[in-house]
Parts: C-alpha cells; structure tokens; sequence
C-alpha cells in the first residue's frame, strides 16, 4: 500500500504541523509571507517584507492613534432596524443580530472624544467586519453627530473609512445619509474646525461620495482602494483596460485626489502633525 513508503520525515513534518496551534499564523494578502500573528501585531498588522497593510477595526485603529486611555465611546448601543423588511439570502433584522454577536458592534462606526500627543479630538472609525462597512442610517446619524460634537466643542474632527458602501437592505434611507453627512461638513466648515479624512482599504461607494471626499486633508494608507464603483465594473462598463494601480492611493494622490499617503507606522506622527499645524 502507499502509505507504506512515506518517509520518517515526512511523518514527523506532518506531526510537527499537528502540533502547531491553530490561529497563531496568518498569510500575507500582498506576497504570500506566513507571519506570526504577534509579529504582526507589533508591526501594526502590516507584512515587513511587502508591507501590505492586513484591514484592521475601530479598537486597532484607536488602539494605535489616540493617547492611551483618553478614548470616549459616543452613541454606544446605536443600532438599524429594518425599515423596508429587508429579506435576500435571510432577513435583514436577523443579518443585524448575527453580525452584533459575531463582531461585538453595534454597526458599522464607532465614533468617540480622545487625545492625540495631548490634543483633545472627535473621532470615528469605520469596520469593515460589519457587513463590509455599509452606510446605513446608524452610520450616517453617527457620524452626522461626531460632527455637530466637533463644532460644538472646537475640536478637530478624524474620520477613518473603510466601506463597500451605502446599505442596499435601507434603500433610499441610506442614500439619505449621504446628503445629510455633506450637509454637517458644511456647517463644521464654516465653524472653521478642521477635519481629516482619512482612508483606508477600501473606500468606496456612497462613504467615497460623501464624507471621506470631503477633509481639508485627505490622508490613506498605502495601496488602499478609493473610488466609487469598483475597477472591475469599470471595466465592464467602458471595455477597456484599466492603468496600473488604478484606484489606489497612490495612483489618486498622482490625480490629486489625496493629499498624503503613508504608512500604518507613520499615520499617528503623521497625524500629529496635521493637527499641530492646523491648530497654530
């Protein structure tokens, strides 16, 4: 029988692999690296040899930009409802409960008052990880009131994104939020408190089409996807060849679409900065 000739150490290797806890590795997105999942976390989840950057949520991102234990949760136990009686593959309100267990949020931004190198600052933080970061009505009455906070306290105003964007199962209802956050920047513009948008893999949709286009700077990381309808899409719709890069950061910021693009490592002093200088 076959098993009969396999060697003593390929036995062992595989013994070796049983061994091996489950979880503890993970396989880089950009180069195929396996890396040590605490490796990557001191790395700020970003492969050393490529340096793809792993998308990450609101607590990583507040665990790595705001002075330790000044965050402030705003609107904690905000969550949808399901207006239209929304029904796919399974009914919407059952979508919503599922995804609260399994994520531990309540949607899909968290939004909050911190510190940054002392400076106090609104903040809100997009997760991906609730049904792909979609803009429902508790996202854009979230950050609609992250806003109005920044205005009403003088402070500068963070907005992290990362979304598919607007929420298919609210219909117009999301479509709304798009309006009404545009309208808030307006107002937090003319109160002349700065806000950062700062995007991160993917933005895209309705979040592109309204609040994360709209900073006084535009900040991404590296090799993010930014744009409305995906590249894939486009390509279908127009039949031709996309350039290379097309839609990521740094091919925006070449357009001027972005003002800055950086690295996870370099996006607090980065920050920092930002808002030292616009606060002189």
């Amino acid at each position: 029988m076959a098993w009969f000739k396999r060697s003593k150490v390929n036995i062992s290797s595989e013994s070796q692999k049983k061994d091996m806890p489950d979880g503890m590795w993970t396989k880089c997105g950009g180069c195929g690296e396996i890396i040590h999942k605490k490796h990557l976390e001191q790395n700020l989840w970003t492969c050393a040899k490529c340096n793809y950057h792993f998308r990450i949520g609101s607590k990583e991102y507040f665990g790595i930009l705001l002075d330790k234990g000044t965050f402030k949760e705003m609107d904690k136990g905000m969550r949808s409802v399901d207006p239209l009686k929304f029904n796919d593959s399974k009914p919407y309100a059952k979508r919503i409960d599922e995804t609260i267990r399994k994520t531990g949020l309540h949607d899909a931004v968290r939004t909050g008052q911190g510190e940054m190198d002392g400076m106090p600052v609104v903040v809100a933080c997009m997760d991906f990880s609730f049904i792909g970061g979609s803009m429902g009505s508790v996202v854009g009455e979230k950050v609609a009131r992250a806003i109005d906070k920044a205005r009403t306290t003088k402070r500068p105003l963070i907005v992290i994104s990362s979304s598919g964007g607007a929420r298919m199962m609210e219909g117009a209802l999301s479509l709304m939020q798009l309006a009404k956050t545009s309208a808030k920047l307006a107002e937090l513009s003319q109160a002349k408190v700065p806000y950062i948008s700062v995007m991160t893999d993917p933005t895209t949709g309705g979040v592109t089409a309204s609040f994360a286009m709209l900073g006084d700077v535009h900040v991404a990381e590296q090799q993010a996807l930014i744009g409305f309808a995906g590249p894939r899409v486009i390509k279908q719709t127009i039949g031709k060849d996309l350039p290379a890069g097309f839609q990521r950061s740094e091919f925006l910021q070449e357009k001027g679409f972005i003002d800055l693009v950086v690295h996870r490592k370099e996006l607090r002093p980065t920050l920092v900065r930002i808002l030292a200088h616009l606060s002189s």
